[in-house]
């Protein structure tokens, strides 16, 4: 596509908030000044807020990731996290992967799979990626991510399910917990819509 085109509206669909946003992005990438490109990424984030309060929870433009999606993060973890706190399997999970490093990698690395397939695979949401942290992580990833992460670590030492005089078997206990916190998160930071 050169730079004079649009990106082409399917004309079998009525144009929607997503075909906005295509083109939205197509003309940031066609301005030339900082200044210009700031403006059209206030111009998306004003067509974020003003989407229908009736509209579906679905099919709506999820775009950036700010102070909202952070608490919506933070409660679908807790709806997810509160249960393996109290569970003794986490525990007995954590002692298996004490001994396996790599199906700990496995576990971290499946869990950071499972939110990239919920925020941009399922599509959910029309999942749009804003001011990506060095270029090329997505800040709803890290967000989701290191929220819930952050939870499981909180969470866990406050309720004393993990002891940090054994920080590996701790590590692993927090992994273990990460998995369905970082699930929720993801689910409960896009689920609403904002």
């Amino acid at each position: 596509m050169s730079r004079k085109q649009r990106p082409p509206i399917d004309d079998e669909d009525e144009p929607d908030m997503g075909d906005l946003f295509d083109d939205l992005q197509h003309l940031e990438s066609l301005v030339d000044s900082e200044d210009e490109r700031e403006r059209v990424r206030e111009a998306m984030q004003t067509a974020t807020e003003v989407q229908d309060a009736d509209q579906a929870v679905f099919g709506r433009v999820v775009w950036g990731f700010g102070a909202a999606d952070a608490a919506e993060a933070v409660l679908g973890a807790l709806l997810f996290g509160i249960p393996m706190a109290v569970e003794g399997g986490t525990n007995e999970a954590a002692e298996f992967l004490t001994t396996r490093p790599l199906y700990l990698a496995g576990t971290l690395l499946a869990g950071v799979a499972i939110v990239i397939g919920i925020l941009y695979v399922a599509e959910f949401q029309d999942v749009r990626v804003a001011n990506p942290i060095l270029g090329f992580i997505p800040r709803r990833l890290a967000g989701v991510t290191v929220i819930s992460f952050s939870l499981a670590v909180v969470l866990l030492t406050a309720w004393g399910r993990v002891d940090w005089a054994q920080p590996w078997l701790a590590f692993c206990t927090c992994a273990v917990a990460f998995f369905p916190m970082a699930i929720g998160a993801a689910l409960g930071d896009i689920l609403p819509g904002s």
